[in-house]
């Protein structure tokens, strides 16, 4: 196997397209800091902050992948996954999330010593949300934790203290994260009730399921016009706001209980839009 696709397959294992969903959230909580609160800018920081995404979350889909990789291969829709598919091993999957974690908390170093010594507990929430499925319905909310970190880490990555405002962004990804991945686990609801996995829709069935994402997502944009209002912003981060919730809402008319043949475009690209768009009209507001 040649090292080129050697290195699609350990992306494709990491499914690196949806870093779009925090990564815009980690830069938006970097240039807080470093705009809105004034702190000294550096490339160096932001590149450690970067690779500490990368790192973390490699980290935790690789492990997800190693220990989901029977219930995978049970699973149609997730059988073609490179460890049950046989493309990767899982002994070597477990390698990478080694190295990934000793990176992420070689970085952390790097940093600052509180990054440091909070990355055993970031390390710990990302890695074990994929233990939580197994035995609570809450697995999307430790899922949306998960990413939640990004712009509160980046945040302290600049400041080496918290703030309320990057922490107001934490909940708003909180919600926002594990609301689509409650629809987006409505594919599996029938496999995860006869396998005995857990998830909102195997206990609340697709129509309360649906609801609740609503009423997250909902929330979300309530937390993000109050951060708004906090934060004094202009016109721009308005627009930003507005748009965001448009497509959270728009992600909800694309799904319906009896027909989830649109989960993926509702999960993948309308968030992947909304997460990049209002991450550039946020920057455009801290800087212009």
């Amino acid at each position: 196997m040649s090292n080129t696709n050697t290195v699609k397959n350990y992306l494709s294992l990491i499914k690196f397209s949806h870093t779009i969903f925090a990564l815009p959230f980690a830069i938006i909580g970097f240039f807080l800091a470093t705009s809105y609160y004034a702190y000294p800018f550096s490339w160096d920081k932001l590149l450690l902050v970067l690779l500490c995404m990368v790192f973390a979350r490699s980290a935790a889909m690789a492990f997800n992948r190693y220990l989901d990789r029977d219930i995978d291969s049970k699973n149609p829709r997730t059988a073609g996954r490179e460890i049950p598919a046989g493309i990767i091993s899982a002994n070597n999957a477990l390698l990478f999330v080694g190295l990934s974690s000793v990176l992420f908390i070689l970085t952390t170093w790097l940093i600052n010593p509180l990054c440091f010594i909070l990355s055993p507990v970031a390390l710990a929430v990302v890695l074990g949300y994929s233990y939580t499925k197994r035995f609570t319905a809450l697995c999307h909310f430790v899922l949306g934790l998960g990413l939640a970190l990004a712009p509160v880490g980046a945040f302290i990555a600049v400041s080496e203290h918290f703030e309320l405002l990057p922490v107001l962004y934490g909940f708003v990804v909180l919600l926002w994260v594990s609301g689509f991945d409650i629809i987006y686990a409505l594919q599996d609801e029938d496999f995860d009730r006869d396998n005995a996995l857990w998830s909102i829709p195997t206990i609340l069935g697709k129509e309360r399921a649906l609801l609740l994402a609503s009423l997250l997502h909902f929330t979300c944009g309530l937390l993000l016009i109050i951060a708004g209002y906090i934060a004094d912003f202009g016109a721009m981060y308005w627009v930003a706001c507005f748009l965001f919730v448009i497509l959270l809402t728009y992600q909800h008319t694309l799904v319906e209980p009896n027909d989830l043949s649109r989960v993926n475009i509702a999960f993948f690209t309308t968030n992947g839009i909304a997460s990049v768009l209002f991450a550039v009209l946020m920057l455009v507001e801290l800087f212009f």
